[in-house]
């Protein structure tokens, strides 16, 4: 901590709807049940992205791996998260003989095969999958590899170049984009979009964004409002917590950014009498708990 400057003492809320989402606490209790019975086990990428989060259940005995490790193992369990894994992962395992252990959100499930069926559909009538996400997201990969990884992945309307307007396309989402971002993607096609006589031949739409993680976004604008101080809680590599974060900061200029309570400056509370602490899906908790308490110690010492 630095910047120290005196704090009035303040009401500090953490916000209810914040934290993990049903599909992260699912994986996270399978991971643990195992880990207690056996000790050990192997997952395919982090369970989370929350290094916090990751380190607490690796002390558990969960232990990390990449591909090129994965291809390398035989005879053992695997992890698959809630972002889910391409059908490539399902055929290596089955090859070496792991047992995966299918984290993956009942959501993204049921994603993963809508986009397979509709590939298949539009294969016929030389059509096109678009999924609008992150490039090199782990879910983005999980549901380009259900088209034979022929998806054209749109993050930005700079990207939109790579659809051919002549051929039929259906476009999903990743499920934890913004809600308001996927509308203005799916307007800019409609723009440039060469649809013919019958338009709904040729261009189709799905919202797919989970319906819990939508409704996060006006729920932490109308928190964000009430507070003098906002700390947003979210591992840095986490595309729900910069999204949310965005939020934050159209509502409140004074919301902070942080992972850890040691990124907590004194200097961010002069003169605030509330401050809200919210997150992102993949925020655990308890580490928002642990922010909480230490912003109160902060608070007691410049008071005493």
């Amino acid at each position: 901590m630095n910047d120290k400057q005196p704090i009035s003492n303040m009401k500090i809320e953490i916000e209810q709807d914040s934290g993990f989402c049903f599909g992260v606490v699912r994986v996270i209790e399978i991971a643990e049940k195992i880990l207690k019975k056996e000790g050990r086990l192997f997952c395919l990428g982090d369970i989370v992205h929350n290094s916090r989060e990751v380190e607490r259940l690796k002390k558990k005995g969960l232990r990390v791996i990449g591909y090129q490790e994965f291809n390398r193992l035989k005879d053992c369990k695997v992890l698959i998260r809630a972002h889910g894994e391409p059908p490539g992962t399902y055929l290596i395992a089955k090859e070496n003989n792991i047992e995966l252990i299918d984290g993956t959100c009942p959501v993204v499930l049921k994603l993963q095969q809508r986009i397979q069926e509709k590939y298949e559909e539009l294969k016929t009538v030389n059509g096109q999958i678009v999924v609008y996400g992150k490039k090199g997201h782990a879910e983005v990969r999980g549901l380009s590899g259900h088209t034979d990884n022929k998806a054209i992945i749109i993050e930005s309307p700079e990207d939109l170049q790579k659809i051919d307007t002549s051929r039929p396309l259906h476009i999903f989402s990743q499920t934890t984009k913004s809600l308001e971002d996927y509308q203005n993607i799916i307007g800019e096609i409609k723009k440039i979009y060469k649809s013919g006589s019958d338009r709904d031949i040729y261009l189709h739409c799905t919202n797919s964004i989970c319906a819990q993680v939508s409704r996060r976004a006006p729920k932490i604008r109308e928190f964000c409002k009430n507070h003098d101080v906002i700390i947003f809680v979210s591992g840095k590599r986490s595309s729900n917590g910069k999204i949310l974060f965005g939020e934050c900061r159209k509502v409140n200029g004074k919301s902070y950014f942080v992972s850890g309570g040691d990124e907590i400056k004194d200097s961010w509370f002069a003169d605030a009498k509330s401050v809200g602490i919210c997150g992102a899906t993949s925020t655990p908790k308890w580490l928002m708990e642990e922010i909480s308490e230490i912003i109160k110690k902060l608070s007691a010492i410049n008071n005493s």
